[in-house]
């Protein structure tokens, strides 16, 4: 009798909290009965019961609560999943606090993959999640020495990696995601700790001058290499985009704008030639007609990732024992663009990020070019 009345408690309080699961006595173990999504058909929804395996005793009611509330955050947050409640070891999972590191990073991966926007890019999300935030989520889940996620530990994970270097940034990034997922509130020195990568810090890059890169192009015995090598220093493209963009502007009389296809990392987007004299010099005339000169690598999506193209393009670069990255031709373009006085807003636009990525990392050159625009027009209206 004692048990009934604590039955009937423990379900008004579920409804007090606005679920719509109720826990139920089957025998003498304790279940969930309500509205799920289907085994089968996630989109559908019927009511349905989840066995706890659990006995109903004080103890298995409290586990029923606890199971209910974490039910509900997953069917809230789109992330339910019969696989982990299909059997009686299913309630040892659903005690796992909504903080566990291993249940919050699949939910977390989960709701990645289901934003709208990643959708229509499934290539392209499948490489930002392998390359931008699974290494550092794993790094996340090895520093955890509770099982849990909290600020501490997102800090711990972020410090673990050099100051000032693209990977502390990249993982800032990441983690900040996930902490907004998880409702976490970051540390106020989050900002700080995370630091900018940009080419003006410990990782400043001595870049090419333009007689380096026409040079380094010469000793390239391979011409489909040459082409790849070509694209990229005169449109300042991303390793993999050099096979994943039309170049049918390119032939006699077109306008030359490379047009990169929305298969790509960041989607599509265009690109001018900087120098535009280079189409020429590297041949690059021939990909209007014969798209088939560039490199035989294996491009379908289906088989491969974007970060394996450009693996392949990093590869040929160390092969070759190339005295310049594939990011040194991007960098390099970069900077022309900010020379001869292009809006960072457009040149942002034809490298496929954003505003605050391109300002931050070409935060010295930028800086460079603004002030001597003020000094010359000083200069001017001294003079008059």
């Amino acid at each position: 009798m004692e048990f009934e009345k604590a039955l009937v408690s423990a379900n008004t309080q579920l409804a007090a909290q606005g679920s719509k699961l109720r826990i139920e006595q089957r025998g003498s173990r304790l279940n969930l009965r309500g509205v799920l999504p289907l085994r089968l058909d996630p989109g559908q929804t019927k009511l349905q019961r989840i066995s706890l395996g659990v006995k109903a005793d004080p103890a298995g009611l409290d586990h029923a609560l606890n199971a209910a509330s974490l039910v509900r955050l997953q069917i809230d947050q789109g992330c339910f999943d019969w696989s982990a409640w299909s059997s009686r070891r299913s309630g040892a999972k659903a005690l796992e606090p909504p903080h566990a590191v291993n249940s919050a990073l699949k939910r977390f991966e989960k709701a990645f993959f289901s934003d709208p926007r990643r959708r229509r890019s499934p290539s392209g999300s499948r490489t930002t999640w392998s390359g931008a935030y699974l290494p550092y989520l794993r790094r996340l889940s090895n520093q955890s020495a509770d099982g849990t996620i909290n600020a501490d530990l997102l800090m711990q994970t972020l410090t673990s990696y050099e100051d000032g270097s693209r990977s502390r940034q990249q993982c800032a990034t990441a983690l900040a995601a996930l902490a907004r997922f998880m409702e976490i509130p970051l540390p106020d020195d989050w900002r700080e700790e995370a630091g900018g990568y940009g080419l003006h810090r410990a990782r400043f890059r001595q870049l090419p001058t333009d007689r380096q890169i026409l040079e380094a192009a010469l000793t390239i015995p391979n011409p489909s290499w040459r082409l790849a090598y070509g694209l990229m220093a005169t449109y300042g493209l991303r390793n993999h985009e050099v096979f994943f963009c039309d170049c049918s502007a390119l032939a006699e009389g077109g306008d030359r704008v490379l047009r990169v296809l929305p298969t790509t990392k960041t989607g599509e987007h265009q690109s001018w030639p900087f120098h535009p004299e280079w189409v020429e010099r590297f041949g690059l005339q021939e990909l209007a007609d014969n798209p088939k000169a560039l490199p035989a690598i294996r491009t379908d999506l289906r088989r491969t990732t974007l970060q394996q193209v450009g693996r392949r393009v990093s590869e040929q670069f160390r092969r070759y024992a190339l005295p310049i990255t594939p990011y040194d031709l991007r960098h390099a373009w970069a900077v022309r663009t900010i020379h001869i006085g292009l809006p960072d807003t457009v040149a942002a636009r034809m490298m496929g990020h954003s505003v605050a990525i391109h300002t931050r990392t070409y935060h010295h050159w930028i800086t460079r070019r603004d002030q001597q625009q003020a000094v010359d027009a000083a200069l001017a209206r001294h003079r008059a």
